[in-house]
């Protein structure tokens, strides 16, 4: 689920400034989270920088960092008044550390500065080798962009994945350095950043990926996407954030007053408004505002371009070639440019800077007036585009379709990306898991609050705290929103355990948990002081790893700072008591199933189960040991015990028949499939690769596997445990992709895809290695569009089937006999309640399969679920277990019974259940 604990406790927030300084200890360090109530003198002649590190130098005692000076590279100083606030990036040997901030408070005036608080995160404990990584850089991209691939290719094989001639790889990537994870003594990595395009939707993508320096495994990774909406409403396409922007354009830093023209246009609500243009020297009007925001201010630039009909992918990342900026005829914009969006991009973008300016003095986004970009109306495949996101310099819109206007139609959706900027040259939140919740929340916070100043909406209005609710034709406010600040979600009745896989660990999904508590601190004190109170948090408090333990001290602590009475600092409290944000609350969540294993702290790796045996990768509690197999009892009797050997390696994917266990060996230069008796004995290898190999699975003398090829297409593989004898069930031929394999008594089951002279087919193909035959299962090859998951059981063979392209993603459960007679749908797709089907496992007596419905919204019913069908398809589907978590990776055990890894707790959990729960409440 995460090979980084999901939260670290908190131990609450500072007592107000006092004679002696309020410490809160640091989690996994012995550097403090958060002091304040210092009045410590600081060098007033040196650099703000310096005399923060001078500071922390001094005081060995409570900050425990060796080395400042050397340790501690400066990342920004903001000055506001008499307030300094510097961040500082911790490295070790040179080397930056995720995550690793510390920030430093100060004062100036007569001639003198003061410390008056810090907070953050270094970690003082780590002691790692950084020598030359066993782990070539070459080795990283490809082991990055293979487990990247592998992730994508869990899903249905769709005729997307066919090969194109000359098109190269769907997906690259680019090394960025080497990084440390502060997990346990750290873990040394390269990080790459893969990106490009899904070949199995044709969506953006973009993937941090650390991986680990001495063996090469994926130990951690997380989207970089930072969107609006959780996923494309249409066609689940994302968006990325890169660091920069080839060929953005550039303009003058400087423009004569008598450019800046105004111009009117009507928004989408019927407003008429006013707008500042640019009319060159040709006389031409363009949609770019270089308004003077105050006297002696700076003339940003905020320019809004036409992107109609430019793909999404073009727009990730990377500056689309061609796009200019709508260029109205007249200083009147007509209907056309209320209908592209572009009069409320515009209008919105300079609201958004207002806002900022005005109550904050913040120059722009990045703080130092840098310019504005806004893209309006992408597409994706040529369809409708239902998100908007920020990639790290510029807001993308999408066009927008059916009920959905263009994306830039609601002033929070423009605020909430612009927002996403603030955040990134602020705290710089990490986009996973908690921190990512708050990086969504505060960007939901404060979008939220300027579309509520800029269209004069009094916070009384029911419904002031909807976000996107201007974004539909016909729906209403209520119905069309995608959020609501004031859903009353706590994380008692609504934290979801969601891995990185799902909505990169619940950022969508558990934000309104942190939003909820600032909304009712706005409600509460008011929209000035409650925006100063969280906007100081943001900027001179959280760092990028804070959890909402940590967010919720940091107000806590910017409101003291700011002098709020008792009676409004208790509203601050007791609005994140409502919502369940309390040190320990992670302590209260519980699971209805039977845990097998706690903790197991992992990321990326499946299990296996067979002949009343289980598999599973383990780590230590903070994911700083490589990953090692373990085996256990079904059952849950006795006690796990050790089978790959402690070799440094990763060692994942692991299966079990209840004789051998089977997994992959992440090592510095190859993987290789390794084989050991559960009884005992030495370790076998029985197959090596270069690239990536998922999908391990056991059963008598075979071995299973799918293994990536460099251009991004798989192929199921074999071996004989005794003899090592094996090959492709496709040949490894690059035109056929072969993939989602199982195998039972030697009949291998798996997804395949193939030409014709028609085109490209789908279909599931079994191979009986006793005999050599080959069967085709009755899957209609001309209308199929997607083959999930295959379990191939003693007499049964299983699959998931997508055959229509209009029903938002289901995909019917079939199955066959072994020689392909006898086929059942058990799950058909037209049927009304039919599952959103992803994957599936089989036992002799009932088939599990995981379902992962689309989601506008994040609710509990969104994240991934197991039920369970009679082998026969009798009864319907029923829930397996009501856990408010994801249920991931379902390993059928004998009968009715299921393990699986579950979320709902934060942490990875290996559970079981004998039988179903039924129906869920």
């Amino acid at each position: 689920m995460t090979a980084m604990p999901a939260a670290h406790a908190d131990s609450g927030p500072a007592a107000a400034p006092s004679a002696a300084p309020s410490v809160v200890p640091g989690a996994r360090t012995q550097t403090p989270a958060l002091v304040t109530g210092l009045h410590d003198a600081a060098d007033a002649k040196a650099s703000a920088a310096d005399a923060a590190r001078g500071h922390l130098a001094g005081k060995k005692s409570r900050y425990h960092i060796a080395d400042p000076a050397r340790d501690l590279k400066t990342v920004s100083t903001d000055k506001r008044g008499t307030d300094e606030t510097v961040r500082l990036q911790q490295d070790y040997d040179g080397i930056p550390v995720l995550g690793g901030q510390y920030v430093v408070r100060m004062t100036t005036g007569a001639g003198k500065r003061t410390v008056t608080g810090t907070s953050g995160e270094y970690f003082s404990d780590l002691d790692l080798a950084t020598t030359t990584p066993a782990v070539s850089e070459s080795t990283a991209i490809t082991r990055a962009v293979g487990s990247v691939t592998g992730q994508l290719g869990a899903a249905p094989l769709t005729l997307a994945a066919a090969p194109v001639g000359g098109a190269g790889p769907a997906l690259t990537g680019t090394a960025d350095g080497l990084a440390v994870l502060p997990q346990g003594d750290g873990v040394l990595t390269r990080h790459i950043t893969v990106s490009g395009t899904n070949p199995r939707t044709g969506e953006p993508v973009r993937q941090e990926v650390y991986v680990d320096a001495h063996s090469g495994y994926p130990a951690f990774q997380y989207s970089a996407l930072q969107t609006f909406a959780a996923a494309n409403t249409t066609t689940g396409a994302a968006a990325s954030t890169p660091a920069d922007q080839p060929g953005t354009p550039a303009a003058p830093a400087t423009v004569p007053q008598q450019l800046v023209v105004k111009g009117t246009g009507v928004r989408y609500n019927g407003r008429q408004t006013e707008l500042n243009l640019y009319q060159g020297t040709d006389g031409a009007y363009q949609t770019i505002d270089y308004g003077f925001r105050a006297a002696g201010g700076t003339n940003v630039m905020l320019a809004t371009y036409d992107a109609r009909g430019t793909e999404v992918t073009a727009a990730s990342g990377a500056w689309p070639s061609g796009i200019k900026t709508f260029s109205p005829p007249t200083t009147d914009l007509g209907p056309e440019y209320t209908d592209s969006g572009a009069v409320d991009a515009h209008w919105g973008a300079s609201q958004v800077y207002d806002y900022y300016h005005t109550k904050f003095g913040r120059d722009g986004l990045d703080g130092k007036g840098g310019f504005i970009y806004s893209l309006v109306g992408v597409v994706s495949q040529g369809q409708p585009y239902n998100n908007a996101f920020w990639d790290g310099t510029k807001m993308v819109y999408g066009q927008g379709g059916g009920d959905y206007r263009t994306f830039s139609a609601d002033t929070d959706v423009v605020g909430h990306e612009m927002t996403h900027g603030v955040i990134q040259n602020t705290a710089n939140l990490v986009y996973a898991g908690q921190s990512g919740a708050m990086n969504e929340g505060l960007a939901d916070y404060f979008g939220n609050a300027i579309d509520d100043d800029a269209n004069h909406i009094p916070m009384t209005d029911p419904d002031a705290s909807l976000l996107g609710e201007d974004l539909c034709v016909t729906a209403s406010p209520r119905d069309c929103a995608l959020r609501d600040l004031n859903d009353g979600a706590t994380t008692s009745k609504n934290f979801v355990g969601a891995s990185f896989q799902n909505d990169d660990g619940g950022v969508h999904e558990n934000s309104t948990i942190f939003s909820g508590a600032l909304w009712d601190i706005r409600q509460d004190l008011g929209g000035d002081l409650a925006d100063q109170i969280v906007y100081r948090a943001l900027t001179a408090y959280m760092t990028p790893l804070d959890g909402f333990t940590q967010g919720r001290a940091a107000v806590i602590a910017a409101a003291q700072e700011l002098g709020v009475t008792k009676a409004q600092l208790q509203s601050v409290k007791r609005a994140f008591a409502a919502h369940g944000i309390v040190p320990g609350w992670e302590t209260a969540l519980g699971v209805d199933a039977d845990t097998l294993v706690g903790k197991v702290n992992t990321v990326g790796t499946t299990l296996g189960a067979g002949g009343g045996k289980y598999a599973v990768s383990l780590s230590n509690e903070d994911g700083s040991e490589p990953y090692s197999v373990w085996a256990g009892n079904t059952s849950g009797k006795g006690s796990p015990t050790l089978v790959s050997p402690n070799n440094g390696d990763y060692n994942v994917y692991p299966d079990t028949d209840g004789k051998n266990v089977a997994w992959a060996d992440f090592g510095p230069t190859s993987v290789t499939i390794k084989v050991r008796p559960l009884a005992g004995g030495p370790v076998k290898t029985v197959y090596g690769s270069v690239t990536d190999i998922t999908s391990v699975a056991i059963d008598g003398d075979y071995v299973v596997f799918t293994e990536t090829d460099p251009f991004g297409g798989q192929h199921v593989g074999y071996r004989n445990i005794k003899t090592g004898d094996g090959t492709w069930v496709d040949g490894g031929r690059y035109e056929i992709g072969t993939a989602l394999p199982s195998v039972h008594a030697g009949v291998i089951a798996y997804a395949k895809l193939w030409p014709e002279s028609d085109g490209y087919k789908l279909g599931v193909e079994t191979t009986d290695l006793n005999t050599g035959k080959v069967t085709l299962m009755p899957v209609d090859k001309n209308k199929t569009l997607g083959i999930g998951q295959t379990a191939v059981t003693s007499n049964s063979v299983y699959w998931l089937a997508d055959t229509d392209p209009t029903d938002g993603g289901k995909l019917s459960v079939d199955r066959a006999n072994l020689d392909g007679s006898g086929p059942v749908t058990l799950d058909p797709e037209t049927r009304g309640t039919a599952l959103y089907s992803y994957s599936l496992t089989a036992s002799d007596a009932a088939v599990t399969v995981l379902s992962v419905p689309p989601a506008t919204t994040w609710a509990n019913d969104t994240l991934p679920k197991l039920y369970q069908f009679a082998a026969d398809g009798t009864g319907g589907p029923q829930r397996v277990s009501c856990d408010r978590g994801d249920q991931l990776f379902p390993a059928a055990g004998d009968g009715t019974q299921v393990l699986w890894l579950d979320g709902t707790t934060g942490w990875t959990n290996l559970v079981k259940r004998d039988r179903p729960a039924g129906t869920c409440t």
